[in-house]
């Protein structure tokens, strides 16, 4: 068994919060790929998992949601894919191993292909995306392969193929967005997610980003009404809702508002509590205060 999965026999995790959001905040606004910071602004990124870390986040995910090649040939970065990959895991490898207990996910988010039928991606196809992604992932040391922001629970599959082949041995965490009327946008629920994706192995399985705390309130109550013995769950919402203030937007949850739904997640038996969109080291570290109170 993986330390991390003996970690959380121990209790409920604190994940980290938002990269994207964070790397936009600091710079990243042209829309270019995030992933090239890992070579290009490996200190800024850096300095974004060491704020995550010092708030008390345990685990620390890979800038790579958008590392697959069919993600980074968008920014002429196709040949790239390993090395990016790679980069993000050992700069959060140097991370996690200043703080003692701190775990790296090597993140992988939707490849932007769509699965056939609706699109022409086999599920062959997918598999290699993730596995390339994978391998770079592995290399550079991550702890997990966690699968997020996805809806399409054929492209999950194809994930978690790749996840066991590429990295036998580590725990797969798999988390979908549920948007529209408590569904993906492929119709998904909660708790078809959770008795899916239990039977294929998957060790952690939950949501992220959505609609606000709110909503991630009822979906976490199914996910945890869903689960069997054995499974274990993960939530990490966005901070709040994205509000238009002068030219940009940010998002409305405050670093309280984090902390209350912290506990609440943890009463419901949540094993990972993390956040998404728009959070920062502050909401982690209110959330670490009442997870500890």
């Amino acid at each position: 068994m993986s330390s991390l999965l003996d970690a959380l026999a121990n209790g409920p995790i604190l994940g980290d919060g938002a990269m994207g959001t964070m790397l936009q905040d600091l710079g990243n606004s042209e829309g270019g790929a995030p992933e090239l910071w890992n070579v290009e602004h490996a200190d800024v990124v850096e300095g974004v998992l060491e704020g995550y870390a010092a708030a008390g986040a345990r685990l620390l995910t890979t800038n790579t949601f958008g590392g697959t090649r069919a993600r980074l040939q968008m920014h002429g970065l196709e040949d790239r894919v390993v090395e990016l990959n790679k980069a993000a895991a050992e700069l959060a490898r140097r991370v996690a191993d200043r703080h003692p207990g701190v775990f790296v996910l090597g993140d992988i988010g939707p490849s932007g292909e769509l699965m056939e039928p609706m699109g022409d991606l086999t599920p062959e196809g997918a598999q290699q995306l993730f596995a390339e992604q994978i391998r770079g992932l592995v290399a550079g040391g991550a702890d997990a392969i966690l699968i997020e922001t996805m809806s399409d629970l054929s492209e999950i599959e194809a994930a978690v193929l790749a996840a066991k082949a590429e990295a036998p041995g580590l725990p797969v965490i798999t988390t979908l967005s549920f948007d529209t009327n408590l569904r993906t946008m492929m119709g998904v629920s909660p708790a078809l997610a959770v008795t899916t994706l239990a039977d294929l192995g998957v060790d952690v399985i939950g949501a992220n980003c959505g609609r606000g705390l709110d909503e991630m309130r009822i979906i976490a109550a199914q996910l945890a009404e869903a689960r069997t013995d054995g499974v274990r769950l993960i939530v990490q919402s966005n901070a709040g809702l994205p509000k238009l203030v002068g030219d940009s937007f940010q998002f409305d949850g405050t670093p309280e508002q984090m902390a209350i739904y912290a506990v609440e997640m943890r009463d419901l038996g949540i094993d990972i509590i993390g956040a998404c969109c728009g959070s920062t080291p502050a909401h982690i570290d209110a959330m670490r205060a009442a997870l500890a109170g």
